[in-house]
């Protein structure tokens, strides 16, 4: 991802969430959400306090971001295990949901996890956002049990947390020839 990208990728955030989580989280929360808002908070969080996150996107063929994932260190050690990753976010313009975008992209952050060092990665997921959990699951994630909760707009909405382990990405001596 590159600063010029962040106005799409806060679209595609956006527009992500009012997609996915209506009817789980408050209504009055999602129409609250703007792009304008989001590219800002975006702009001051690129890239200097950023950290150790690491922000991929998707583009089509025009070269137009239309997906987003960002990972890093697991939040719940503080990055303490350092061989444990989080994806922070996954989205993909509600229009494209069910293409492979998505599948492609969570492919993207195992790669780049696993060439990082990591050996598993966590998420959280809200509880009831069966499509999601639906997703993760058929790519290895499964429940550890663990729960949290936010409150949105005076709504306590629980989240379950997901781990899987990653596959050794092992690199091949180039053949000779």
């Amino acid at each position: 991802m590159t600063e010029t990208d962040i106005p799409a990728v806060s679209a595609v955030r956006v527009s992500g969430w009012k997609a996915a989580y209506a009817g789980m989280i408050p209504q009055s929360y999602l129409d609250g959400m703007t792009v304008e808002a989001d590219t800002a908070l975006r702009r001051r969080q690129f890239p200097g306090s950023r950290g150790r996150m690491t922000d991929l996107v998707a583009v089509d063929s025009r070269d137009e971001v239309v997906g987003w994932a960002c990972l890093g260190p697991d939040r719940d050690t503080g990055g303490r295990e350092p061989a444990t990753g989080e994806l922070y976010a996954l989205y993909v313009h509600p229009s494209l949901t069910g293409s492979g975008i998505g599948r492609t992209l969570l492919g993207a952050v195992h790669a780049h996890a696993g060439n990082q060092g990591l050996d598993s990665m966590l998420l959280w997921v809200l509880r009831d956002n069966v499509t999601a959990r639906r997703f993760y699951e058929r790519a290895g994630y499964t429940s550890d049990g663990a729960v949290q909760s936010d409150d949105y707009d005076g709504l306590s909405v629980t989240e379950v947390r997901y781990h899987r382990a990653l596959d050794r990405i092992t690199q091949r001596p180039p053949v000779p020839r």
